[in-house]
């Protein structure tokens, strides 16, 4: 089959529509088309990615105009589509039978989706499979604030951390202060932004749970590809340095470095073949230093927006979704990732002045001596001889230092 034949179909703008554009540059050398209400920086100025805005394009029925419309331009083209945020991906997930066969959506159906994508349900999940989770309650609109929020009512201290449990519809209520996640001292404060949420709209569970200590460096990301027999087949570790902290980025990594713990990896690996998983996974995981354990936060049902790191390690993630759905090899066994790399979306400075664990940092700066640090932005094919993104990524990095000035300081 020739590469050129081969056309991904991104929904979003934003670095995980990026990476996955630049997964593909890399192995097949085809340009990505991208879809977006608006485009943002990530995607501008960029040869790889050739971005259309369309208006309404989060509702259902005009996403799907767009993209058969698309397809009947292209007829004869292997069409892929990815959701490159939660609410593109949860559309590709229950309307993708409007789009096969002209598309490969390579995403689990509607059914497992209600499982997974709420948090309350994945903690349920987990319970099932021996998964461990951070202390954890649940609150609905219907909930008796005053009386739930006591400490000897949730079963844990403050502080505590607050969270939607469905992150697409979450974002369709926006109002002033939104964050990602929250931190609440008391149970006051508590009340107040949950409170918020739901005077805002959101319909959704709220999660409050107990809050792991230790920064960043104790978080970790891992994602799998599991092929189209429900198979995994990829698995790559990452130790998270730093993450942003600005309000709607909160949690988002910024620096990994990859890292081998088999039986870590095993312990998702079963989970994943034994609820049928299908495509990519990627879950935020924490390590709790007061008793050793790792901490299963979420599920992503699709890339994250940090899957670079993952390209980077050696285990291009548009490699496993062509090969296996579009060439119908055989991926073999299951890859545990071992190839030790620094990736980051943030100026390296930035990483070594305000990453917190000194052995991580030591860590970060022997990779990039041996060349074995990648910047997600930073691609040559995309940057040589064009001025206009190398200004934009100079800039991206340069307001980085201020973020973080901002958001989260130095010890």
């Amino acid at each position: 089959m020739e590469s050129q034949n081969i056309i991904p179909v991104l929904l979003g703008a934003d670095l995980n529509c990026y990476n996955v554009a630049r997964a593909f540059h890399e192995e097949y050398g085809v340009k990505s088309y991208a879809f977006g209400r608006y485009a943002i920086g990530a995607s501008n100025y960029t040869r790889i990615i050739k971005f259309t805005a369309v208006e309404k394009l989060d509702e259902p029925d005009v996403m799907i105009e767009t993209l058969l419309k698309f397809a009947d331009e292209h007829e004869g083209a292997t069409l892929i589509a990815f959701g490159c945020t939660d609410d593109y991906a949860d559309m590709l997930i229950h309307h993708g039978d409007r789009l096969r066969p002209r598309y490969i959506v390579p995403y689990i159906g509607p059914e497992l989706f209600e499982r997974l994508a709420y948090k309350a349900n994945f903690y349920e999940d987990c319970d099932r499979h021996g998964i461990l989770y951070p202390k954890t309650a649940i609150v609905t609109r219907e909930t008796e604030l005053d009386t739930s929020l006591d400490e000897s009512v949730l079963g844990f201290n403050y502080p505590i951390i607050v969270k939607p449990s469905a992150s697409a519809p979450y974002w369709k209520h926006p109002f002033d202060g939104m964050k990602k996640v929250y931190t609440a001292s008391s149970a006051l404060e508590a009340k107040i932004i949950i409170e918020r949420i739901y005077e805002a709209g959101y319909p959704e569970k709220i999660i409050l749970q107990d809050m792991i200590p230790g920064d960043d460096s104790n978080m970790r990301v891992l994602t799998a590809y599991s092929d189209k027999n429900g198979k995994v087949k990829m698995m790559c570790l990452g130790h998270v340095l730093l993450e942003e902290h600005t309000p709607k980025g909160l949690g988002n990594h910024c620096a990994i470095i990859t890292e081998l713990d088999r039986p870590l990896m095993e312990k998702f690996k079963a989970y994943l073949e034994e609820i049928g998983f299908v495509g990519y996974s990627n879950f935020d995981i924490k390590y709790d230093e007061r008793d050793g354990t790792f901490r299963a936060f979420e599920i992503n049902l699709r890339l994250g927006r940090s899957n670079n790191y993952v390209t980077s390690a050696g285990c291009n993630v548009a490699r496993y979704i062509v090969d296996d759905l579009v060439l119908n090899k055989d991926l073999g066994e299951t890859y545990y990732c071992d190839n030790e790399v620094l990736w980051h979306s943030i100026p390296k400075g930035v990483v070594y002045e305000y990453c917190r664990d000194a052995e991580s940092v030591k860590r970060a700066k022997a990779l990039a001596k041996a060349k074995k640090a990648h910047a997600s932005l930073w691609y040559r094919p995309d940057t040589f001889m064009n001025p206009r993104r190398v200004f934009f990524l100079l800039m991206h990095g340069y307001n980085h230092y201020g973020k973080f000035k901002k958001y989260y300081g130095k010890e």
